[in-house]
């Protein structure tokens, strides 16, 4: 199983990494270690025939699959569909979920859990660009 170290933290930033996601291992939580206020996130892995151990929903929050490698099935509620690398997935409040890795490799994903309806403005909607000295 990994851990989430925390790198370095600022006035208005963390920095935290599970490490190299070739090998990763299990399931793990980032909010505590980048003190995040707007979004729970996670790294998971299911090896070949495994799935998450339990269905389970959220009152308030939606999730955000992502499938960064492998592939297999997914259901919510009593719909069952096919996932793999690339798939992003929402699933709504108040409705079961579960996944399932059916690749020979296993499937490595982050989920992203935030309170449904709460996205205000975003992209250029809620940015603005800005003059800064580039140090990179």
């Amino acid at each position: 199983m990994s851990e989430v170290k925390t790198l370095a933290n600022g006035e208005k930033f963390s920095h935290a990494s599970v490490g190299s996601l070739h090998g990763f291992e299990g399931k793990q939580f980032v909010k505590d270690a980048t003190g995040a206020t707007s979004c729970e996130i996670s790294f998971g892995t299911l090896p070949t025939g495994a799935a998450v151990p339990f269905f389970h929903s959220h009152k308030e929050n939606e999730e955000n699959y992502i499938i960064l490698s492998g592939a297999g099935k997914f259901q919510v509620n009593d719909d069952v569909f096919d996932v793999a690398e690339g798939s992003v997935i929402r699933v709504a409040t108040n409705c079961d979920r579960n996944l399932k890795c059916t690749s020979a490799e296993p499937m490595s994903y982050i989920c992203i859990q935030a309170k449904e309806g709460s996205l205000g403005g975003y992209t250029m909607t809620d940015a603005e660009i800005t003059e800064r000295e580039n140090r990179l």
